[in-house]
């Protein structure tokens, strides 16, 4: 899904475990980090879509996260001349994401890579909240920061180490 001004429509996942780390992958055969990320389906809600990309990208499902915020708003980049497919119509020069910040509930779930045939990632890692704006693609870091920026009063609050009802579950089932 393109729109009018030629952004493609997508979502973009800032996954956070217990110790405010953050997931970010490095794409297979590149030295290119960054967060899941990928395009919205015909009649998929960016909600649907995350959920999608989430399981086809890192194999997660959605009880292994919770979802603690999405950016208010849209978050657009330009694709670099050299990268736009001139030749494509619709014509492609960006993308227009909606950003996700999950929470990993589910602690014995297992970071899965191949989980769909054609893998985007070859490597993953648990980092530091802002070292992915020093790692990212030029072109991406501007809405790095202002999903990292939107996403920080949260992961960074105290209010974030509080027990969640759900690992309080886990710890009495045993």
């Amino acid at each position: 899904m393109i729109d009018k001004a030629g952004y493609r429509y997508g979502v973009g996942i800032i996954l956070v475990n217990n110790n405010r780390q953050l997931f970010f992958a490095k794409r297979v055969g590149m030295l290119a980090w960054q967060f899941p990320q990928g395009g919205m389906k015909e009649n998929e809600t960016p909600e649907q879509s995350m959920f999608r990309e989430l399981k086809e990208e890192i194999g997660l499902e959605p009880e292994d996260v919770e979802i603690l915020s999405s950016t208010k708003r849209w978050l657009r980049y330009r694709l670099p001349s050299r990268l736009v497919r001139h030749y494509a119509k619709p014509l492609c020069i960006g993308q227009k994401q909606k950003w996700f910040l999950l929470r990993l509930v589910n602690q014995e779930a297992k970071i899965d890579l191949q989980a769909n045939g054609d893998p985007e990632f070859d490597s993953w890692a648990w980092v530091s909240y802002w070292y992915p704006l020093r790692q990212v693609v030029t072109f991406k870091r501007r809405v790095y920061v202002m999903a990292l920026k939107e996403f920080a009063k949260i992961v960074l609050s105290k209010r974030f180490w509080e027990p969640m009802e759900g690992n309080r579950q886990l710890e009495s089932n045993g």
